[in-house]
């Protein structure tokens, strides 16, 4: 069972992000150190205090830590997985209240598409795809596909995913996709991976992201209002982690999420915006359902008519997602969730935001409330 009492005795009191793009002359090193100097000068914290590193998809840990100048006592460096966002976060706010460091910053660093890398597609099946799913998108293809057999989910209302999360990007400044995008403009894109369409799929792109988390007691003595976590939840679904999801991650998102309200003392009603992983926008249908906002087979529904645009009932990746803001896995959505909560984020904020989820289907499910206090 998660330890209840961690509830709102962490924060995270910087945040910082570089640019997104294609940047062949900047490494993964580079980006980072980026994002870290804007998020110290975010929080306002003197680096030489910084005595907790984590890092996903960054090089090497040492290397990294003699960039930015810094020497840790704790250091742990993560897998390259978007799964990894949420992980990341919940080991530090564990070495924060073990001891291991008084100071956590976590750094994640992408320059997959100046080095054109491949997120699938190989020839040959490997360890994740020994089912010959070479394509996570052709996995999620299967997914979805199954999802309108079962339940009568249209391509249209998946549309209405992709078109609200370009309706946030053009308000978001830092965002790569700022061309407007109707559904009809969803469903004339060109087919990748049937039924998914080019409109479907994440940006990939240079960039990278920091988040530095410490105690509640700490967190008051810097520059911004701290943001608390007061409920996490984790489950993992790793006996079929090779096979698509037949449940849609159903289990894992429903035990995440109770696992995180229930600490939080808050209901999904209570959400006043979502953060949600969005490799993929069917991902984010099945974790409406997983988490509670409706019932299974329903998320085509609730989706109509702008359910997750600024001023619907469920706000939802006001940056405009890994769909149209940047393929960050994950990290700069919980950027996102502080800076709502902050009210920072100007023609996209969120009126009177004080509580906002972050959740990712995934095979290691996560699910992260962030709350002002």
């Amino acid at each position: 069972m998660i330890d209840r009492s961690i509830s709102g005795k962490y924060a995270v009191v910087g945040v910082g992000t570089s640019e997104y793009g294609n940047f062949p002359d900047k490494d993964d090193f580079h980006l980072a150190a980026d994002a870290f100097a804007q998020a110290i000068d975010d929080s306002g914290l003197d680096k030489n205090k910084v005595d907790g590193l984590g890092i996903c998809r960054v090089p090497h840990y040492a290397r990294m830590a003699e960039i930015i100048g810094i020497q840790p006592r704790w250091t742990i460096q993560m897998p390259p997985h978007g799964r990894m966002s949420g992980i990341s976060i919940l080991e530090a706010l564990a070495a924060l209240d073990a001891g291991y460091a008084d100071y956590v910053t976590l750094l994640y660093a992408n320059i997959g598409r100046s080095r054109r890398v491949q997120y699938g597609g190989e020839e040959s099946p490997s360890f994740w795809d020994p089912w010959g799913f070479t394509s996570m998108g052709a996995l999620h293809a299967l997914l979805f596909r199954e999802h309108m057999e079962k339940y009568g989910t249209t391509t249209r209302q998946l549309a209405e995913v992709s078109v609200a999360f370009r309706k946030h990007a053009l308000l978001n400044p830092s965002a790569v996709m700022h061309k407007e995008m109707s559904i009809e403009d969803h469903e004339s894109s060109r087919m990748i991976c049937e039924p998914l369409r080019l409109l479907d799929y994440c940006q990939i792109n240079d960039g990278a992201v920091c988040i530095i988390l410490t105690s509640a007691e700490r967190a008051k003595d810097l520059r911004k209002k701290p943001v608390y976590i007061t409920g996490v939840g984790a489950q993992d679904s790793l006996i079929n982690g090779s096979l698509p999801q037949d449940d849609f991650w159903y289990e894992a998102l429903n035990k995440a999420g109770s696992q995180s309200y229930d600490m939080a003392g808050v209901k999904p009603e209570d959400i006043d915006a979502l953060m949600a992983y969005d490799n993929f926008s069917p991902t984010v249908l099945f974790t409406l359902e997983g988490l509670g906002f409706c019932k299974p087979g329903e998320s085509g529904a609730f989706v109509e008519g702008g359910t997750l645009s600024l001023g619907g009932a469920l706000p939802t990746n006001t940056d405009g997602g890994h769909l149209s803001n940047s393929y960050m896995q994950g990290w700069a959505l919980n950027v996102e969730a502080v800076r709502q909560i902050r009210g920072e984020c100007g023609a996209r904020q969120v009126p009177d935001c004080e509580i906002v989820q972050y959740a990712a289907a995934t095979p290691c499910t996560r699910s992260i409330i962030y709350q002002a206090m």
